[in-house]
């Protein structure tokens, strides 16, 4: 597995916890570095897992908000946690990250749905993502 893919899936797996927790993500990446130093069995956390989790707990609010409003007929809340995680994380990596290509951002969020979520999840996602790819310059402009 490539080593931005191996970041994601990480970044992934903390906003996952964070969400279970009821924590925030710069907790549980503060947790994740101290026990990697701590722990051998840990693998060390990334410089790129943590630019994904620090990116996205600096836009955590207006990516929710995006969610929320482009989700067709699905809230926030009831959505399965996983779908919600990667696609927290998918809209932060296409909306903010320019140097991910729009479709390596969307395809590697669709690759975290298929191992980690529903057989309905990819499309989900993929759908989702879409709709923030064809609407990212006005949901960056609407931001500042």
């Amino acid at each position: 597995m490539a080593a931005r893919s191996k970041a994601r899936k990480r970044a992934f797996q903390i906003l996952f916890e964070a969400d279970q927790r009821g924590t925030t993500v710069q907790n549980v990446l503060a947790d994740w570095v101290r026990h990697s130093r701590s722990d051998d069995r840990q693998p060390p956390v990334n410089e790129y897992t943590m630019q994904l989790v620090e990116g996205y707990a600096e836009h955590v609010s207006r990516i929710d908000e995006l969610i929320a409003t482009y989700a067709v007929d699905w809230d926030l809340d009831r959505m399965p946690v996983a779908d919600r995680n990667i696609v927290r994380l998918g809209a932060y990596e296409l909306i903010w990250e320019d140097e991910t290509p729009d479709a390596v951002a969307i395809d590697e969020a669709v690759q975290l749905a298929k191992e980690f979520s529903t057989d309905d999840s990819p499309s989900f996602v993929n759908g989702l993502l879409g709709r923030f790819k064809d609407l990212k310059p006005s949901l960056r402009r609407d931001e500042s």
